[in-house]
């Protein structure tokens, strides 16, 4: 009896010091891969930064050069602008050589353009419409030549920057006989013959 006792207290001591044994007993730790390094390639970085730069810099060059462009290209269109301003005709009433206050504007928008260009010279041309003798419309053309010459004069343009010649009825604006014909051809015509090259514009 005391030897059976003796036994299953050596059996229970036995299985307590294996289960002690195994609580004890520490996890299996698998350690992490060692992270892989890939080596700097400094030429590669720079030859990356110089691309980078050049390509902004294009990009700066050729912005500049088509905002260039455009400034060029307004400045060309505000002078032809200009230019055909200057030139619009002047028309009269028939048989007259006195200026029309409807053209007066036409005439007043000239003189910036003789203020921004001072050593301009013009052309006033006068042409009249095809009724009447040549001898007559040759000196009625001149009559608003001249008128127009003395206009301009009156608000500050010296007298030497202006000619003034007649085409009479031989340069007709319009080949036809009808009134409407004939007003368009009642005109002064502006030409600038010296002195306006560079064209400058008139200051805003």
């Amino acid at each position: 009896m005391h030897a059976r006792i003796r036994s299953l207290a050596l059996v229970a001591i036995a299985i307590s010091a294996v289960t002690t044994t195994a609580c004890k007993k520490k996890p299996v730790v698998v350690p992490a891969p060692a992270p892989v390094v890939t080596p700097i390639n400094q030429d590669s970085i720079d030859a990356a930064d110089r691309a980078r730069r050049e390509a902004a810099e294009k990009a700066r060059l050729a912005a500049e050069e088509a905002a260039r462009r455009a400034a060029a290209e307004k400045l060309a269109a505000e002078i032809a602008a200009a230019r055909a301003a200057f030139t619009v005709p002047v028309y009269f009433d028939y048989d007259k050589s006195d200026i029309r206050d409807d053209q007066k504007a036409t005439l007043e928008a000239k003189l910036p353009i003789f203020q921004a260009n001072p050593d301009m010279r013009i052309r006033v041309a006068g042409h009249t419409d095809n009724r009447g003798s040549d001898e007559y419309n040759l000196a009625l053309g001149q009559r608003r030549a001249a008128e127009v010459k003395q206009y301009l004069i009156a608000r500050g343009i010296a007298e030497g920057r202006i000619d003034v010649v007649s085409f009479g009825e031989e340069r007709p604006a319009v080949a036809q006989d009808n009134e409407d014909a004939w007003a368009k051809n009642r005109r002064d015509e502006f030409e600038i013959i010296a002195g306006a090259n560079p064209f400058k514009l008139p200051t805003k």
